[in-house]
């Protein structure tokens, strides 16, 4: 009997204790960490934000410490192109399948009009470190502009969660499409040739 209520006893402690990890971990949790890395089988997220997204302007981008590729850019400067623009980090793998298709888009459609802008939030300590960004740019040869956002402050004025997430703008710098994840590239390819005025 006494056995058993020791072992009651060490359960109860054991579940208790759990409690307070999971209160804790809660509390002091960095914000960023509620982001989400989508694999290419997890379940498509809610379109919600897409729908409320649409017709809005571009939030301008806050807070970018470095420019990759490009000199200093504001959203505003570039009215008149097409802008695309995505979350991304250089560890993240479906960011990684993503970028061919951006580093595609750019060379076809740069000199008609298409402007690319990949805003890099970190998730991790080493994907702050500038020159580990620079070696990820040119591993994949990325040409278009790249906007250092180790602050977050570009990612919390797009009120994002997700990693790769991308928003296209049409010249009057509106969003009229925005997509999460992977996948979507020729509905996204779709929607820029339409935005540059080419036939789909």
């Amino acid at each position: 009997m006494s056995q058993r209520r020791d072992i009651l006893k060490y359960l109860g402690l054991g579940i208790v204790g759990a409690g307070i990890a999971i209160t804790v971990r809660q509390k002091f949790q960095p914000a960023q960490s509620d982001a989400k890395i989508l694999s290419p089988t997890s379940a498509t997220p809610s379109k919600k934000l897409a729908i409320e997204s649409s017709g809005k302007t571009l939030p301008e981008l806050q807070g970018i410490s470095n420019w990759i590729n490009s000199e200093p850019l504001t959203l505003a400067s570039l009215r008149g192109d097409v802008v695309l623009l995505q979350f991304w980090t250089f560890a993240c793998s479906n960011c990684q399948a993503t970028i061919p298709h951006l580093v595609g888009w750019h060379d076809k459609y740069a000199d008609k009009g298409l402007k690319i802008i990949s805003v890099h939030t970190p998730e991790f300590a080493y994907e702050r470190e500038l020159n580990n960004v620079k070696q990820a740019v040119k591993k994949r040869n990325i040409k278009y502009a790249v906007a250092v956002d180790n602050g977050f402050e570009t990612w919390k004025a797009y009120n994002n969660e997700y990693w790769p997430h991308l928003f296209l703008a049409n010249r009057q710098g509106q969003i009229v499409y925005d997509h999460i994840g992977e996948g979507a590239y020729a509905e996204t390819e779709t929607k820029i040739r339409q935005l540059l005025g080419k036939k789909a």
